[in-house]
């Protein structure tokens, strides 16, 4: 292994430490969005069940003691359940909007490090290979073929180190780029149900665009 890094050269060093950030991003991340699921679920019951009884400071209560997105939604919900409806979902949409960069916190990083991790790779090789002519255009015609090709295998290791890390850093961001969207969209439905606890004798107007819908959006700007 130690003479695998050596021949690798600095670059394959480089691709190494983002191997090690990548793996403490998903396993972070893994973590809080288990986390947040578990307590989610528990919180929307418990809320449910004092609005439903118009117990609103229990209801506060049991938002403060958690750590979800969910239930600073809910809090503002409560504090504005006197409005109308469509100022309640104007700033239950700003609240959402401030909740986002926490859910996907540290995904772009991710996403990057699955990007730039073979194109290192390729850099790797391509220095290596000219390296190992170079070696060849200064000692003229090589009788023995192997020392070229020993040369040029030890130029693909970066390669290959940069496929390795890639390959599951790109499966771990889809991943949880689909889990952020799923919660956001969990998130928006219990928001209107609560909405529909808290004030019952308004109808329910068309529903604000999906979070999900909105993050991916962003996302598509970026790229473009």
């Amino acid at each position: 292994m130690v003479d695998f890094l050596i021949k690798g050269g600095v670059i394959l060093w480089v691709i190494l430490s983002l191997s090690i950030v990548g793996i403490a991003i998903i396993i972070e991340r893994l973590l809080y969005l288990k986390k947040i699921q578990v307590d989610e679920e528990q919180l929307f019951n418990r809320v449910k069940g004092a609005l439903q009884k118009q117990h609103y400071d229990e209801a506060l209560a049991i938002c403060d003691t958690s750590i979800s997105p969910l239930a600073k939604l809910i809090k503002v919900g409560i504090e504005y359940r006197e409005h109308p409806q469509v100022m309640q979902k104007e700033v239950l949409r700003d609240a959402a909007n401030q909740e986002i960069p926490e859910l996907e916190k540290h995904i772009s990083s991710l996403g990057t490090i699955a990007h730039i991790a073979p194109l290192l790779g390729l850099l790797g090789t391509v220095t290596g290979t000219m390296k190992a002519f170079g070696v060849l255009g200064n000692f003229g015609a090589v009788s023995d073929p192997s020392v070229l090709a020993k040369g040029v295998s030890e130029a693909l290791i970066t390669t290959v180190g940069g496929i390795i890390v890639a390959v599951p850093a790109v499966i771990f961001y889809n991943y949880l780029v689909t889990r952020v969207n799923t919660i956001l969209i969990k998130m928006e439905n219990q928001v209107n149900a609560l909405i529909a606890i808290l004030s019952p004798q308004v109808k329910q107007e068309e529903p604000y665009k999906s979070l999900a819908a909105k993050l991916e959006a962003k996302r598509e700007e970026k790229r473009l």
